[in-house]
């Protein structure tokens, strides 16, 4: 079964660059085609089609953008691998299975480097975010802009988090992260590496006793209803990325290159409007629907996680990077 899914995935993408090769060909409309792992209706996916908007406008039409959300050309980690390869055009994805490649993308996932969310903005919008991004030019990447991605919290199937003791032994689903299985085992949690869309039926089944993520995707998943105890912890408020191929990006005319890469821009402050909306709207919905809101102690989460920092801020690139993000203003 694996394979026929693998098989049906290689013959759409393989589908899917021929309108690039027509519109290149003939000198007409270009279509652009973005990844995405969240549902319609999302924060993420609604910002890039806003910017598809942008750009279809401000190119008289020579440019466009397809959103393929929910999953549909795959997980992040092998939507990434064809984004390298230049057969999707943009993807939006977590930080998480960038670290490997571009190691400044593990800065703001460290636990509680950022003060709040407006903290974590500024930063991102400044000259450490242009740094941060880049990196990712050096592996096939064009980072054109972050989006939100909340202040990430622990949800649990059978009790309340409140302190690091309570994390002991749990089963905690987290990203395909070195990065993410060295937070949850300062914390004495065991660590889950699984795909996004098999978290619900993990939880379901009690393969794992819990995961971590921020309200929208807390409610948007349904996780809500197979976790039902949700622990403001805020550990971690890493946001996430845009990127385009830099084989697909470098193929586009320059004045094309200038519209998408300002549209992208320009799509940050819808992206933001919707998502402090969406945040507000998830937890009351999740919370009429029963679950348990739980405030924990979040100066033994962030001793406990400091360890953390030694083992993924190696060198003096990456230090100088924590030490700037933790002085600025």
């Amino acid at each position: 079964m694996t394979h026929l899914v693998t098989a049906r995935r290689a013959l759409l993408l393989g589908s899917l660059a021929a309108p690039w090769i027509a519109g290149r060909a003939s000198a007409q409309t270009i279509t652009l085609r973005s990844a995405d792992t969240h549902p319609d209706g999302y924060p993420t996916v609604e910002a890039v089609k806003f910017m598809g908007r942008l750009v279809e406008e401000r190119s008289g039409g020579r440019l466009k953008v397809q959103v393929f959300h929910s999953r549909q050309l795959g997980e992040e980690r092998e939507t990434l691998e064809q984004t390298r390869f230049g057969v999707i055009d943009l993807n939006r994805v977590n930080f998480g299975p960038l670290n490997n490649l571009v190691p400044e993308t593990l800065v703001p996932g460290l636990p509680f480097v950022f003060r709040d969310e407006a903290h974590m903005r500024r930063v991102m919008d400044g000259a450490i975010g242009d740094e941060i991004i880049a990196g990712a030019d050096r592996h096939g990447f064009v980072g054109l802009c972050y989006y939100d991605s909340g202040a990430r919290s622990f949800y649990t199937r059978a009790r309340a988090v409140r302190t690091p003791d309570d994390m002991r032994g749990l089963k905690i689903r987290v990203q395909q992260s070195d990065l993410w299985v060295a937070i949850m085992r300062a914390v004495g949690a065991n660590a889950t590496p699984l795909p996004f869309g098999e978290v619900y039926s993990a939880l379901q089944t009690g393969v794992v006793d819990g995961a971590e993520n921020n309200w929208p995707s807390y409610h948007s998943t349904r996780h809500f209803e197979v976790a039902k105890h949700y622990s403001i912890s805020e550990h971690s408020m890493s946001p996430e990325i845009l990127v385009a191929s830099k084989r697909s990006f470098d193929r586009l005319p320059r004045d094309l290159q200038a519209i998408l890469r300002q549209a992208a821009k320009d799509s940050v402050p819808e992206m933001r409007r919707l998502w402090d909306a969406q945040t507000a709207a998830s937890r009351a919905a999740v919370t009429a629907a029963g679950s348990q809101v739980n405030e924990v102690d979040k100066e033994a989460f962030a001793r406990a996680m400091a360890p953390v920092y030694s083992q993924f801020a190696r060198d003096e690139k990456l230090r100088g990077l924590v030490s700037r993000i933790r002085e600025s203003a």
